[in-house]
């Protein structure tokens, strides 16, 4: 019988479909990943020092930033590293450090999507005290929507890390939870369906909040239209795209891990593999400021002041 106590580490396999364009496929990771920093940072300190934009909505999309930041990061180095060392072995401790981060910046981004579908039914709903609620409410959702990802998945990954694997090729990139399971060497029936309860847990929550804020926005708005709803309704526009986008990330991650791919060609398994990690990030700051008339506006002040002051 193999001693289990052997497989300490993993083999990531899916690193061999880049060998003969290893140079190209590190400078476009790199560049994903200093575009996503640049984007979610210049859109914090945005702002953060634009004091107009103190507003529930955008410290949420502040958060949205922080966490596209962290899920980039929980990616990205590690893909780099790999390329550059051209090692495609990951220790067990660093796979499941990988495994606890990239599910909770997944459950951490539908948190803060279902959150701001509520700031956008408080203050379409009840416009008169959006103020008042969302002052009251504000810090305890964005607390709410760390510190529920961090500790729910706790339970489930509780269960993954007491298994002993005999096997230690992954077919992807990085580590996920469902992968790891199957490499374990023991019966593993339990930890299926607490895996399969635990993605009931995680989303229906969530999902009934968006459908819920979304159904009373449009009836609100169908009932009493005007010039200010519709403009109210249009602020829903960004939040929606955030959602459908991070929505087909998702959807195309269960696709890969349900369904036979091997027909597939190998750049489009991986770009369906990275979508949900990489696109919300790069996609979000887009979506919620960097092309609006105030970032530019604010971006447009500093560099004339920059330059005021180097002139002085």
């Amino acid at each position: 019988m193999k001693n289990v106590s052997e497989v300490t580490s993993f083999h990531l396999y899916a690193y061999y479909g880049m060998e003969e364009l290893k140079p190209l496929y590190f400078f476009i990771f790199l560049m994903i990943y200093i575009t996503i920093i640049v984007e979610n940072v210049v859109l914090i300190g945005v702002i953060y020092h634009e004091k107009s934009l103190h507003e529930p909505m955008y410290l949420l999309v502040c958060n949205l930033a922080v966490n596209g930041l962290y899920g980039s990061t929980a990616l990205l180095p590690a893909v780099l590293s790999n390329l550059l060392l051209r090692s495609y072995d990951i220790s067990l401790a660093l796979c499941q450090t990988q495994i606890y981060a990239v599910h909770t910046y997944a459950i951490t981004e539908f948190t803060i999507l279902a959150a701001m579908s509520y700031d956008r039914y408080v203050a379409i709903c009840y416009p008169l005290l959006y103020h008042t609620i969302m002052s009251q409410r504000l810090v305890k959702l964005i607390v709410f929507t760390w510190l529920f990802p961090l500790l729910a998945f706790l339970i489930v990954f509780f269960f993954t890390l007491q298994l002993r694997y005999c096997e230690r090729t992954i077919e992807k990139l990085y580590c996920m939870n469902y992968i790891l399971v199957k490499l374990a060497c023991s019966d593993t029936s339990i930890v299926n369906i607490i895996g399969l309860l635990s993605v009931v847990a995680y989303t229906v929550p969530q999902i009934c909040m968006i459908f819920y804020s979304y159904a009373h926005i449009l009836r609100v708005c169908l009932a009493s239209f005007s010039k200010s709803k519709l403009k109210a309704l249009r602020t829903c526009t960004p939040h929606l795209l955030a959602i459908v986008n991070y929505a087909i990330g998702c959807f195309l991650e269960i696709a890969l891990s349900r369904f036979n791919t091997t027909d597939l060609p190998y750049q489009t398994k991986l770009f369906l593999s990275l979508y949900f990690l990489i696109f919300p990030p790069i996609l979000n700051p887009a979506i919620y400021g960097l092309s609006i008339h105030f970032i530019r506006v604010r971006l447009f002040r500093l560099l004339s002041r920059k330059r005021r002051i180097e002139a002085n």
